[in-house]
């Protein structure tokens, strides 16, 4: 699998190893998201302790661990010990440590605590008198979210306060998308892949074979022995105990039910039990919580509005979850039907709407617009929505954006209609300067090109 982008992550750690003290450093993010192969490419021609730990018991843990560590030091007397306590062997690496500096990788880290709560206050004792004094850099990595979470980075745990950093390692940007493939691939289809896998690298793999996108959807998604066929479900089981309830709440979202009252109502539930169950998808990433951009208070917003923010969770609620059983049965090619007739509408047009929202922020970032933007998202009222906004206080900025994933070129039409929505936005209305960009999959019409030529305040993408 290729290795691409990661150059903040890498910088981070480059930094911490070259701190003259002792390191740790938190990595955690979802499964498959690419997290020890970033540690790979990091400890790569360097002296490191590379542990995987499993759901076995802490003493099993321990004995795997003491072998590696064994190994490495080429230690005969620590391979023959038989030590029924973790610090004897942090301290030998801390010894060998006055010559070098060592890494020490543990992941999936939480796994340990799991089998043994009392495991993280004994670690803790061995980072305050043992590691935390030596030329050490540990890195504790791990993929259930909420657990590395409780168990490193809460107030109540004992590690707490002791991380020199933490990356919360998230899946790739579209931007770096293409890099993945050898192949030239149109940036239509590269549009397309993407709405499919994300930006997840193990999901972007299965897709990185010469195949067509509905043949490597065929192959990878709707064929029961695939692993991503049931990837939601690893997914979330080890994050949350009523795997049933978050399935529902995202079977409703996927199926266009964005308002918590709806999503209550379709369920049946009442809709104060909603938000616990909200938050813990939002806090992995897999949903989050809209307002329109123009909102002064977007936290105490009643316009909020909910989607599944991962790309493949998504497309899986979308199109596997509610067809699971023609797929069972072998009838595949009636869930690929439906798919290719719903798929630019369903699922391509909404993340090329992301798509087009991160290339907001690089405009304004690289000084192409008339002010930098400090917030960017939809706007919408009862009667009127508009795909992509950016607003500048600072600057009294508004840029109105309109995305559109066609088969041919776009018109000046599309600029008419933006400009007549931009009446009802209801911001600076008086003193700010507006700016329409418009975001084509494929191009633009000749007049709307002689008109944007012609405009200092209009951007065509």
């Amino acid at each position: 699998m290729k290795f691409v982008n990661r150059k903040n992550e890498l910088k981070i750690l480059e930094e911490e190893y070259q701190r003259e003290e002792s390191s740790m450093v938190i990595i955690y993010g979802r499964r498959r998201v690419g997290k020890t192969e970033l540690i790979r490419q990091f400890i790569k021609n360097r002296p490191a302790i590379y542990f995987l730990a499993t759901e076995e018991a802490e003493s099993m843990n321990r004995e795997v661990f003491q072998e590696q560590v064994a190994e490495f030091l080429d230690n005969d007397l620590l391979r023959a010990a038989k030590i029924e306590r973790w610090e004897p062997i942090f301290q030998q690496i801390a010894i060998a440590a006055q010559s070098q500096r060592i890494i020490i990788v543990i992941d999936e880290f939480q796994y340990i605590g799991q089998s043994s709560p009392a495991f993280l206050s004994v670690f803790q004792k061995i980072w305050d008198t043992v590691l935390k004094n030596s030329n050490i850099m540990l890195i504790l990595c791990g993929s259930l979210v909420s657990m590395m979470k409780s168990q490193t980075l809460h107030r109540d745990s004992p590690l707490y306060g002791r991380r020199t950093a933490q990356i919360r390692l998230r899946p790739i940007k579209f931007e770096f998308y293409h890099e993945f493939f050898n192949e030239n691939l149109s940036y239509e289809e590269l549009v397309k892949r993407y709405s499919v896998t994300g930006g997840v690298p193990k999901y972007i793999e299965m897709f990185q074979r010469g195949t067509d996108l509905t043949s490597a959807i065929k192959e990878n998604i709707l064929n029961p022995s695939s692993y991503l066929f049931e990837e939601p479900y690893f997914l979330l089981q080890k994050e949350v105990t009523d795997i049933g309830s978050y399935f529902s709440i995202l079977r409703v979202i996927a199926a266009g039910n964005h308002k918590s009252s709806k999503i209550a109502t379709v369920m049946q539930q009442k809709q104060t039990n909603l938000p616990r169950y909200l938050s813990v998808l939002m806090d992995l990433d897999l949903v989050e919580r809209e307002v329109p951009v123009t909102e002064a208070n977007p936290d105490k917003s009643k316009k909020g509005l909910y989607h599944i923010k991962d790309n493949f969770i998504r497309f899986w609620f979308q199109f596997i979850y509610p067809n699971r059983n023609y797929i069972e049965m072998g009838h595949s090619d009636v869930v690929t039907n439906r798919l290719l007739q719903n798929f630019t509408d369903n699922q391509v047009s909404f993340v090329y709407e992301q798509i087009c929202q991160d290339k907001l922020w690089e405009l304004s970032a690289n000084g192409k617009l008339p002010g930098i933007l400090e917030r960017i998202g939809r706007w919408w009222d009862n009667s009127h929505e508009i795909d992509v906004v950016g607003v500048s206080n600072a600057d009294k900025l508004l840029v109105l954006g309109e995305c559109k994933f066609w088969n041919g070129p776009i018109g000046v039409n599309i600029l008419t209609e933006l400009e007549q929505k931009a009446a009802f936005v209801n911001w600076n209305q008086d003193t700010r300067i507006t700016i329409y960009v418009l975001f084509s999959i494929n191009g633009f019409s000749d007049g709307l090109i002689t008109v944007s030529k012609a405009r200092n305040d209009v951007i065509l993408i």
